[in-house]
C-alpha cells in the first residue's frame, strides 16, 4: 500500500477555524460543530451576534481559485434567479477568503431533511427544481470547472488503482480486463449520445446532497458542479429495477420539462454514468487515504471483500449497459 503523505488538514485546529471566521470582522462565541464532510472541512461556528454561520475550508490543492469562483458565481446566479440554493456570503465584494494557507467561504445555516422521493408528487417537485437549475445552467459554460469525462473518471481512475497496488493481487487481472471492457462499452454509449447539450450541473445529485423542507428541496453546496449532460443530475435519484427507474424518471421529467427541455438521447448514458461513478469513487477513496478521516470512515475499503464485491458489481454493470436505455413509454 502506498506510504501516506501528511494530510492537508493537520494545521486546521479550532483556534485557526475561529481566527479565520473572525478575520472577516465578526466575533465568534467559540462554539464549533463539525459537520459531515470528507473532501473539505465544514463547521458550524457560533457568533456573538446573530445566527451561527457555516464555514467551508476547501481541500488544499484540489481546486484553483478560478474554479472556486465559478462555483460561487453559479450559486449566486441561481439564488438571483430565486432557485433554492444556499450561496456563499459576500463580504466586501468577495466570497473566497484565505487564512494561514486555507481558503474558505461562509454560508448561512440552512436545515432540512434528506428527501424520500417516495411519491410521484415529490419526484415531480424535484424535477421542477432541477429543471430550474438547468435552465440557468444553460446560460453560459464553465471555463475552469471539470466536466463529465471518461478519461478523468474512468481511465485515469483505473490506472491509478492498478498502478498503486490498491487492487488485491488475486483480483488484478479480473479488474483490469473487466474495466477495459466496461470503458469500451461506455465509449460506445457516449458515441451514441454524441451532440447532446453540455451544461452547468450540480454534478453529484444524490439524496444525501439534497435537503427538503416544507417549501421543497434545496442544495447547500455546489462543490462538485461540473459541465455535462442533464441526465447526470437525474440518474442518481433513481432506484430499483429497470421498470421502477423508468417510472421514477418519467415522473422527474414531468416536472423537469416544465422549465427545461430534455434530450431523450441522453437515456443511453444512465448505466455508463453509474459505472464511471463507481470506478471514480474507488479512486477518490484511494487518493484521499492519507487523510485520517478516510481510514476512520471507510475501513472496509482496504478489505479484499470490498474489491470482490466491486468486481461483481462492475460485471453487473456490463450487463446493464448492454440492455440499452430505459424505456419511458
Amino acid at each position: 500500500m502506498p506510504k501516506p503523505d501528511p494530510h492537508p488538514y493537520e494545521r486546521l485546529t479550532p483556534d485557526v477555524i475561529i481566527a479565520a471566521v473572525e478575520s472577516l470582522g465578526r466575533d465568534s462565541d467559540r462554539r464549533i460543530l463539525a459537520l459531515s464532510s470528507y473532501e473539505n472541512r465544514v463547521y458550524q461556528v457560533g457568533m456573538e451576534q446573530g445566527a451561527p454561520v457555516i464555514v467551508k475550508f476547501y481541500r488544499p490543492g484540489r481546486w484553483s481559485d478560478a474554479s472556486i469562483h465559478e462555483e460561487h458565481g453559479f450559486a449566486l446566479e441561481l439564488a438571483a434567479a430565486e432557485v433554492p440554493v444556499v450561496p456563499p456570503l459576500v463580504r466586501d465584494g468577495r466570497t473566497l477568503f484565505e487564512y494561514e494557507g486555507f481558503r474558505f467561504a461562509l454560508f448561512e445555516r440552512r436545515g432540512g431533511r434528506w428527501p424520500e422521493l417516495g411519491s410521484a408528487t415529490e419526484r415531480e417537485w424535484m424535477g421542477r427544481f432541477l429543471g430550474r437549475i438547468h435552465m440557468v445552467g444553460r446560460r453560459q459554460k464553465f471555463r475552469h470547472r471539470e466536466r463529465i469525462d471518461i478519461a478523468r473518471m474512468g481511465e485515469q481512475s483505473c490506472e491509478f488503482l492498478l498502478a498503486n497496488g490498491w487492487i488485491p493481487a488475486h483480483l488484478e487481472d479480473a479488474y483490469d480486463t473487466l474495466t477495459r471492457d466496461l470503458l469500451d462499452a461506455i465509449h460506445e454509449s457516449f458515441d451514441s449520445a454524441s451532440g447532446v447539450a453540455q451544461l452547468r450541473l450540480h454534478g453529484d445529485c444524490h439524496r444525501g446532497n439534497v435537503l427538503w423542507t416544507d417549501e421543497g428541496p434545496h442544495f447547500v453546496d455546489l462543490d462538485d458542479c461540473v459541465m455535462g449532460p442533464a441526465i447526470q443530475d437525474l440518474w442518481m435519484l433513481l432506484s430499483g429495477n429497470r421498470r421502477d427507474m423508468a417510472e421514477q424518471l418519467s415522473q422527474l421529467l414531468e416536472g423537469y420539462t416544465q422549465f427545461a427541455d430534455f434530450d431523450h438521447r441522453e437515456l443511453v448514458l444512465v448505466e455508463s454514468l453509474r459505472t464511471l461513478r463507481m470506478i471514480h469513487y474507488s479512486a477518490w477513496l484511494a487518493r484521499r487515504w492519507a487523510d485520517p478521516a478516510f481510514p476512520a470512515a471507510f475501513p472496509w475499503f482496504v478489505e479484499p471483500r470490498y474489491w470482490e464485491n466491486q468486481v461483481l458489481s462492475l460485471r453487473e454493470q456490463l450487463g446493464a449497459i448492454a440492455e440499452g436505455p430505459l424505456d419511458l413509454r
